[in-house]
């Protein structure tokens, strides 16, 4: 169906849900209602996952730091919450080692770390990953020959996870609500809310393609604003007295060459701050920074100054990276319950507000909250949108493998012209939804052709993105649909086929595909430093 004929369709349909918001959090929202069997609808200004989701840490993990702060809820949900995305998506999320270093400690915090240590896997009790280790520093150094020996007492080893995609987690919530019967729009800016008798009735909404100039109207029975970062603008435009209810904060991330084989959290030598530097997709990916940002959060990207941050802070512990090349960098803003203190010490638990008790009833608001937890948000949301509805059903999402989770076993794959090599690349990206790239190249084997050379990633991603993942532009497939814009090089080679081929699919004109090409390396030019 295409898409003008799928948004008059939602337009006749009276929806129990409408989510505004395509990252992670709306995400989860809208395959929790659609498999309780609510009618849900989601709309993205963007693509989805283009925020703030894109610009994580990459990391699904408890958060040893929130110990220190004395946020146990917050820990223990997410631990918990960390073993279910172990299970129910091992295609995207995996375990990944972490080392703890310390240096010229005394005795008493050398004690406190053990205990800390203790203490996270007492509150990780149902995990199915290892306990801590202590390693003195010869183990140390041994494993990580780049990591300066000078002071080194030894390290604290625990296990936390990581998603090298979450852009691709946020995909698979919404693939799944699709399945049931969601209706998922990205590109799709909410403009107001519909009132009636002094309730929210529904919203006022617009495509933001180019080429459609649509307006249009969804109803339902209840708002979900899951909008992140952009919510204060968002409700300032619904209703103008709306106190702000958020602290937003910048967090930047550099990729180096490797320079580490274990993901380390490491105390900033300028201000003591934690920082991580992760192996990820062959880089080392050092982050993050916690700034106050107050700007459009669309316009956030990495500065000179969060690069010499991040370098200085870490140079003393890795003394390669003041003389490594920065490939890329990445920019994205959190969305935090306001509160005073530093941006560091804000607690990142979310908060749910239903807006009745601000004179918007048939209205809800998302607060805060973090990838790792997303789930579990997600099911709070949609416990309350069932008990304001009257409807009971419970939630699933945690038994419930993700799309690409069903029965995967990684390094499986069916006899067939693709490489094992390129093979268990689209593993990495599909799981078991890989056997949709395998129908497609039996139906036309010219799809086999790859995109370029240098990548290995093939012409059948493109229609399968196009066809199932509501990939709408150049830059959706280069940065949220695969790890092409991850490549050294940003993944620039691949750019004129990926526009042929999407070009064809969706029937672009010759200057259409030009200035899809301008566009996508524009939104790539925000990489660079």
């Amino acid at each position: 169906m295409r898409r003008e004929e799928k948004i008059q369709l939602a337009s006749q349909t009276h929806f129990d849900l409408i989510i505004i918001g395509g990252g992670i959090i709306g995400a989860g929202i809208a395959r929790d209602a659609a498999l309780r069997g609510l009618k849900t609808a989601l709309l993205e200004k963007h693509d989805f996952s283009s925020g703030t989701t894109a610009g994580s840490t990459r990391l699904i993990h408890g958060g040893l730091r929130y110990l220190e702060l004395l946020d146990f809820r917050l820990v223990r949900l997410d631990l918990r919450e960390r073993e279910i995305l172990l299970r129910i998506a091992p295609h995207l999320v995996r375990p990944l080692e972490f080392y703890l270093p310390y240096y010229h400690q005394s005795w008493f915090y050398r004690s406190k770390l053990k205990a800390g240590m203790a203490l996270y896997d007492l509150l990780s009790y149902d995990k199915s990953l290892p306990p801590h280790q202590i390693l003195s520093a010869r183990e140390v150094s041994t494993r990580e020959p780049e990591l300066s020996p000078r002071g080194l007492q030894g390290a604290a080893v625990y296990f936390d996870a990581q998603v090298d995609l979450p852009e691709r987690l946020c995909l698979e919530n919404l693939i799944d609500a699709e399945r049931h019967r969601a209706q998922i729009f990205n590109y799709a800016e909410a403009l107001d809310l519909l009132q009636a008798d002094r309730r929210v009735v529904g919203i006022r909404a617009k495509s933001s393609l180019p080429g459609e100039s649509m307006e249009f109207e969804l109803r339902g029975q209840l708002i979900i604003n899951a909008s992140g970062p952009w919510l204060d603008r968002l409700m300032k435009k619904f209703s103008p007295t709306t106190p702000e209810r958020l602290r937003t904060t910048k967090g930047v991330h550099l990729a180096f060459p490797p320079l580490n084989r274990h993901a380390m959290a490491l105390f900033s030598a300028v201000d003591g701050r934690l920082v991580f530097a992760i192996p990820w997709l062959g880089y080392s990916w050092i982050g993050t920074t916690d700034t106050d940002f107050a700007g459009d959060a669309s316009g956030a990207r990495a500065t000179r100054e969060d690069a010499d941050y991040l370098v200085r802070s870490l140079q003393p512990y890795l003394p390669r990276l003041e003389s490594s090349p920065i490939y890329f960098s990445n920019a994205g803003v959190r969305s935090l319950v306001k509160e005073k203190g530093s941006e560091s010490s804000v607690s990142r638990m979310h908060r749910i507000v239903d807006e009745e008790e601000n004179g918007l009833p048939g209205l809800i608001s998302v607060l805060g909250g973090k990838i790792t937890g997303y789930r579990a948000i997600a099911q709070e949301v949609t416990d309350l949108a069932g008990k304001k509805l009257r409807i009971r059903s419970a939630c699933q999402t945690a038994q419930q493998p993700l799309p690409g989770a069903a029965a995967f076993t990684s390094g499986s794959r069916s006899a067939d012209s693709i490489s094992a090599e390129t093979w268990a690349h689209c593993q990495s990206l599909y799981g078991t939804r890989s056997g949709l790239l395998l129908k497609l190249v039996r139906e036309n084997e010219e799809l086999l052709r790859p995109l370029h050379p240098a990548y290995p990633d093939l012409a059948a991603q493109v229609i399968l993105a196009v066809r199932e993942e509501s990939c709408q532009r150049v830059s959706d497939f280069l940065l949220r649909r695969t790890r092409l814009g991850f490549s050294p090089d940003l993944g620039i080679q691949a750019i004129p086929a990926i526009a042929e081929w999407m070009g064809r699919e969706l029937g672009w004109s010759e200057a259409r595909r030009s200035a899809e090409i301008e566009v996508c390396h524009e939104e790539l030019s925000r990489a660079r430093l």
